[in-house]
């Protein structure tokens, strides 16, 4: 009786969630009410055995995500604080329509990599914004810069928060996630790319991508490198260690930090100042989400979906390839921690196949929806594009792209 309860709430607290707009309440708030009640339901109205250890553990795991995200978006703002990502913006205006077109996808898919799919959305939507006036093609670039930052995201432990929650818990390591989803990230990026080029070519004839000189702040492309160094040494300290991924980005986090005092620099440019422009409502709203899916994991619900699925359709290929689309509309975080509870770690161990076939639908899934990821939600909100004008003109290439990616992946790696 307690388990459809339990679905329940998290079905309301589900459409809550994406009706944010519509009801003018912020999905963290959602998210933290329905994950309380979900363990509430648990512990008084199911009696379930051992409620608070599974709460305790699951709160233990969570925690790890919330302080890697926390260390890593506070990184990034920091060097966005210094205008350290000026230099590229300056290049891509240089180089004109060919590099806008060409060089900066490039640039989204492994910056995205390296720092995550949200913030780099935002960066090269920035960049966009005074190079390009004409809206519309400014919106299909901003399809781009969606497209190729979700499938940047997707190979790398550190590109996407799903990634991430893989790594962190296990089930991926390092270079196993890069060699087996790399290739069909880019196939995934590539596909759309070219089938949109022809049109936006004969759309940006004649335009000269221009940028005003902008005076850059003291010591920018010393943290831009110290920055971008420490990101990409996270994975290096686990490896070398065995140290946890969020130890790593705290150490990261710990040396900006005494370097940007040391420097005496302006307040602006330190870290407390950056502290408070982080958008922690995203990060609780990771926290609430992930905690009510927990509870429905401790429930034993994710485990009989799975028997379910494996029963009705049986191959987890096209499971996995269902859970991608179904992130486009349902936010891939927990899908992922869904998939995760479904396929046991004992039965699927590390750098099983099935965790990479579902590091990338997950992470490129969304890309079919304007609100299908948190790029493309972000998109939405800086460029106000529209939910139909997405799914006319960049919807089905994000499909296309999809598929093509999902077979590139199972040509090159085999079945899950």
């Amino acid at each position: 009786m307690f388990e459809t309860l339990l679905i329940a709430i998290f079905v309301l607290g589900y459409v809550a969630i994406t009706l944010e707009h519509v009801l003018d309440v912020n999905k963290a708030g959602v998210a933290l009410l329905m994950a309380v009640v979900c363990w509430i339901i648990m512990q008084t109205v199911g009696h379930h055995e051992g409620a608070l250890d599974h709460l305790s553990e699951h709160l233990a795991e969570i925690s790890q995500i919330i302080l890697f995200l926390l260390g890593a978006m506070t990184i990034v703002e920091l060097v966005a604080e210094y205008r350290g990502f000026d230099v590229l913006q300056r290049r891509i205006a240089e180089g004109g329509v060919n590099t806008v077109l060409w060089v900066m996808p490039f640039f989204t898919f492994f910056m995205s990599a390296v720092l995550d799919n949200v913030t780099t959305t935002i960066l090269m939507l920035s960049i966009l914004r005074p190079l390009i006036p004409n809206q519309q093609v400014r919106w299909k670039l901003a399809g781009i810069v969606v497209l190729t930052a979700n499938a940047g995201g997707a190979w790398s432990p550190i590109g996407d928060v799903t990634t991430t929650m893989l790594w962190i818990d296990d089930r991926v390591s390092s270079m196993s996630l890069i060699t087996h989803v790399l290739v069909p990230s880019i196939v995934c990026a590539v596909v759309p790319i070219v089938i949109m080029a022809p049109g936006i070519k004969r759309d940006m004839a004649g335009m000269h991508p221009e940028l005003q000189a902008t005076k850059p702040e003291p010591y920018s492309g010393t943290i831009l490198t110290l920055g971008v160094s420490l990101l990409l040494f996270v994975p290096v300290l686990k490896v070398l260690t065995g140290l946890p991924p969020y130890a790593g980005m705290l150490l990261g986090l710990g040396v900006l930090w005494v370097v940007t005092d040391v420097i005496d620099t302006a307040a602006h440019l330190k870290v407390p100042h950056v502290l408070g422009k982080i958008d922690i409502s995203s990060v609780l709203f990771f926290l609430g989400i992930l905690l009510a899916v927990a509870a429905l994991e401790s429930a034993g619900l994710l485990g009989e979906a799975a028997t379910f699925l494996d029963a009705t359709i049986g191959d987890q290929n096209i499971i996995l390839t269902l859970f991608g689309l179904l992130s486009s509309v349902v936010d891939n975080v927990p899908l992922t921690a869904a998939v995760m509870g479904m396929y046991d770690v004992t039965t699927y161990p590390v750098d099983t196949p099935v965790w990479h076939l579902t590091a990338f639908c997950a992470g490129t899934g969304g890309s079919i929806l304007v609100i299908g990821s948190a790029a493309g939600v972000v998109a939405m909100g800086m460029e106000h594009i529209s939910f139909f004008w997405w799914l006319r003109r960049i919807g089905l290439l994000a499909l296309i792209g999809y598929l093509a990616g999902v077979g590139s992946f199972l040509l090159f790696n085999g079945a899950v």
